[in-house]
């Protein structure tokens, strides 16, 4: 165990044994970090916070890409109900009913230390009770194993989230629109089934 931040702390101050106790190829991760914001993690500058909308329709989910092109359209597209939240923060109107969010950020290291930023926002405290955070979808950007510091880098910040996913790279989506009813790897039927959320398509086992 370390005292350390999890939102504060780069890779390099993570404990070496930590770091290899994780599982570097793992698709799907149990709860990871705290489920509310935590005291003592400041609120970051205006210039590295997502902006807010008031979100005036009704998701089962929003997918908040946390940058461009983080991957939160395909999962609206696989997912009933759901919806991108168009890279800010969907501010619930009614009192006492907080918005479901997952954020949603390529597996590179703008992507993930975008993902970081927006972790340290929520954590801050400084949504207050409009965002209920379920969590980190990473997606790789590109094919293959991922290299060894952004492992560390995709360790630490899952130390900050209630939760990570790691899905597979698909190369289909690269060269045309999603199908919601062709098959869909194991990982993003096991996310939404995390989730509770329902597939636009058929189930495929």
């Amino acid at each position: 165990m370390t005292n350390a931040n999890p939102w504060l702390t780069g890779p390099e101050q993570a404990p070496e044994s930590e770091l290899e106790a994780a599982p570097a190829a793992t698709r799907r991760q149990a709860r990871t970090g705290p489920s509310m914001p935590q005291a003592g993690v400041p609120t970051p500058d205006t210039a590295d916070r997502l902006p807010r909308w008031s979100q005036a329709w009704p998701a089962t989910m929003w997918w908040l890409g946390v940058h461009g092109g983080a991957g939160e359209s395909t999962l609206a597209a696989l997912a009933a109900g759901s919806r991108p939240a168009q890279h800010g923060w969907p501010m619930a109107d009614t009192p006492g009913t907080p918005s479901q969010v997952a954020l949603v950020a390529r597996t590179s290291w703008s992507g993930l230390t975008a993902a970081q930023r927006a972790a340290t926002e929520w954590a801050s405290g400084v949504l207050g009770n409009s965002v209920q955070l379920v969590g980190l979808v990473l997606i790789p950007d590109v094919p293959g194993r991922l290299p060894k510091p952004l492992r560390d880098l995709q360790h630490v910040i899952a130390g900050g989230v209630p939760r990570v996913w790691t899905l597979p790279w698909v190369d289909a989506w690269r060269l045309g629109p999603v199908d919601p009813s062709a098959p869909v790897p194991k990982e993003f039927r096991a996310l939404l089934a995390d989730l509770q959320l329902s597939p636009t398509g058929p189930v495929h086992n």
